[in-house]
């Protein structure tokens, strides 16, 4: 039998590629939603608010890929915590009544986006939002956490790190987080595929780069991802064909200058 999933957010960047990747896949049956219908692209809408229709989206669903994210700096209280973390608290209560077994969350490299470039991470490294953005990262892992604690459904998070929408790494900076479309296919498999015994695992989401922020090398042994992609060949190729590479190294790992 079919897998079920629930992505939402299946409208954005990263959500569009996961869904015409997962279906490629050809082994799951996919309920794809966004804030807008779209039905051309087989997209139901979904208001993250709207718990009558978060229940009835979750109803029978093996796992949720929650991908839809609310990203505005300039209003916090209105639309960051309302939108995203509310949002977020309502979707696991409805997949915890109708037993969806787990989701998998976008996060960001932004929720430990204030280590210094130069320190080596790894996921059990204490949080370092690196803004607003980052921060509602954060509450939203630990949510999951609370949850998965609870026994009540196993949480996954990946910490995405650049995924620019053309799959190709822009510049010097995020050669070291960028992930490729397809890494984040299979990553993503990997997680609605990791065993059931994982109730809650963070990590890194980025493809096999060379220069690398993130230890990623045990994921392979957890949950079988290994990435075929390095933005440091790309960029190199890039640059024998004239492509001017962006130079723009900063301080911190999440792109925040002194």
């Amino acid at each position: 039998m079919a897998r079920k999933l629930l992505i939402t957010g299946a409208a954005g960047t990263i959500g569009k590629v996961l869904y015409e990747g997962l279906q490629a896949e050809g082994k799951y049956e996919i309920t794809a939603a966004d804030v807008k219908r779209d039905e051309e692209a087989g997209i139901v809408e979904m208001d993250i608010h709207d718990a009558a229709r978060l229940d009835e989206l979750t109803h029978g669903v093996d796992t949720v890929l929650h991908f839809a994210w609310i990203k505005d700096e300039g209003d916090f209280l209105g639309k960051v915590l309302s939108g995203n973390v509310s949002g977020a608290y309502k979707l696991y209560e409805a997949a915890v009544k109708n037993g969806v077994k787990r989701i998998v969350f976008a996060s960001s490299n932004h929720a430990t986006g204030f280590y210094k470039v130069g320190e080596s991470i790894d996921v059990e490294d204490p949080y370092r939002p690196d803004s607003f953005y980052g921060l509602s990262k954060c509450y939203i892992e630990l949510l999951g956490r609370l949850y998965a604690d609870q026994g009540k459904i196993s949480s996954m998070n990946i910490r995405i790190g650049n995924f620019p929408g053309d799959d190709r790494p822009h510049s010097e900076r995020a050669a070291h987080i960028w992930i490729s479309e397809r890494d984040m296919i299979r990553l993503t498999v990997c997680c609605i595929e990791a065993r059931p015994e994982i109730s809650y695992l963070n990590l890194y989401g980025t493809s096999a780069n060379t220069d690398n922020y993130y230890d990623i090398g045990y994921l392979e042994e957890q949950i079988g991802y290994k990435p075929q992609d390095n933005a440091a060949e790309l960029l190199e190729q890039a640059k024998k064909i004239g492509f001017r590479v962006k130079q723009d190294e900063t301080t911190f790992q999440g792109g925040q200058k002194e």
